[in-house]
């Protein structure tokens, strides 16, 4: 199996031929079988004959085919067998490994290693990650986001607190470890400073949230001020939801379809709002002017566009830039109940035309006449008013 008997085939040898095993030499050959064409790697280990798959001729090319081969001569050389490497590799990819699996000898180590006090621990870590983050042990670690998390927490939050907090600090630590071994990369989705606790609040501030939620709207000037200097997507985001009274995930989902730069209208469509029915928002000066801009940098259908590939902002993408700009004590939504109170206490609007620019039900059939006529141009009005208030001047 000397070097001079490899690398036989070429390219246009292989495209011509019709043979049923084509040999590269050192082992490495290309197989027919059924419609498809396939790398096998043949070597003896232990003095048996093994044959390994190195992928379809159609996604594994022959120069990388050798190079499989040769990574595999090498393991075989060192005493390795590379079928049960391979085997290994695959168990320990993060592609495979499900959380719960993880979970699972995560705690297996640390009652091995001694690091737990007497049984109650290991009891209490195994009922909080086998029964109570069922809905997350199935996936595999590299695919666990914030909302898989807010998923697990959020029924037993704020009614058995103690075990709510407990099993956040279970999952957080798993996904650390899981992080230091290659499964995930990123920020870690349970952490509470700066991801979580924007999210969840903890119960001592469930009865008092909209009042630590919602900035004043006297301070919303300044801030908005300071966010302009914040750089990036989310930034601009942010200062777009604020400027259309918008929920998070409306600003977030917003493709370009949706807007009429004409008419100065954005129509949300009923399956992306939380009533369930078709919102039109009227445009301020100031909100085009965002949206200009973002349209001149523009990469795909997404107004906002996330880091990743066609993937919109995360939810934590917003409250971070909030934080950047110095309003992390406030949530994003909040600015909801900012605008709300300022439509009421500063612009004196009809309370039926500051719940149509949230799109809330309202109740009366008065009410329910604005609702149906959408009163767009009453709204756009006070939207062009809210726009001044956030310290955007009137064109």
């Amino acid at each position: 199996m000397g070097s001079h008997t490899r690398n036989v085939l070429t390219v246009k040898a292989i495209a011509a031929s019709k043979s049923a095993k084509l040999r590269d030499g050192g082992g490495l050959y290309l197989v027919s079988k059924g419609s498809g064409r396939y790398w096998i790697f043949s070597y003896t280990f232990a003095g048996l004959r093994r044959e390994m798959g190195l992928g379809p001729l159609h996604t594994v090319g022959l120069a990388e085919a050798r190079d499989k081969a040769e990574s595999a001569r090498k393991l075989v050389r060192s005493g390795i067998d590379p079928l049960a490497a391979k085997r290994e590799a695959d168990e320990q990819s993060p592609k495979s490994t499900t959380f719960g699996a993880y979970a699972d000898a995560f705690i297996d180590a640390a009652v091995k290693a001694g690091r737990w006090r007497g049984a109650k621990t290991e009891a209490r870590w195994r009922n909080l990650l086998q029964n109570h983050a069922k809905p997350i042990r199935a996936k595999t670690l590299a695919s666990i986001r914030v909302r898989d998390v807010v998923q697990v927490l959020e029924p037993i939050w704020g009614d058995k607190q103690e075990t709510a907090e407990k099993l956040r600090e279970a999952i957080e630590r798993v996904l650390d470890a899981a992080k230091v071994e290659g499964h995930r990369s990123g920020d870690n989705p349970a952490a509470w400073k700066g991801t979580l606790e924007h999210v969840l609040h903890k119960p001592n501030e469930l009865s008092n949230r909209n009042h630590h939620a919602a900035m004043p709207n006297a301070d919303l000037s300044a801030f908005m001020k300071k966010l302009a200097e914040v750089r990036g997507v989310s930034a601009r985001a942010l200062e777009f939801t604020i400027l259309t009274a918008a929920r998070s995930g409306e600003t977030r989902g917003a493709v370009w379809d949706e807007f009429d730069f004409a008419a100065k209208i954005w129509t949300v469509p009923a399956v992306r709002m939380k009533g369930g029915k078709l919102h039109r928002v009227p445009l301020s000066e100031a909100a085009i002017t965002i949206l200009t801009a973002m349209k001149a940098q523009s990469v795909n259908e997404l107004v906002f566009p996330g880091v990743r590939d066609k993937r919109p902002l995360s939810d934590m993408s917003l409250a971070k830039a909030l934080t950047a700009a110095g309003g992390g004590s406030y949530t994003v939504h909040g600015f909801r109940s900012t605008f709300r109170d300022w439509a009421t206490e500063v612009a004196h609007a009809p309370r039926e035309i500051a719940e149509a620019s949230l799109a809330h039900a309202v109740g009366d059939a008065v009410e329910r006449s604005y609702a149906r006529s959408d009163a767009l141009e009453r709204r756009r009005a006070l939207m062009s008013d809210w726009a001044e208030h956030c310290g955007q001047p009137k064109p």
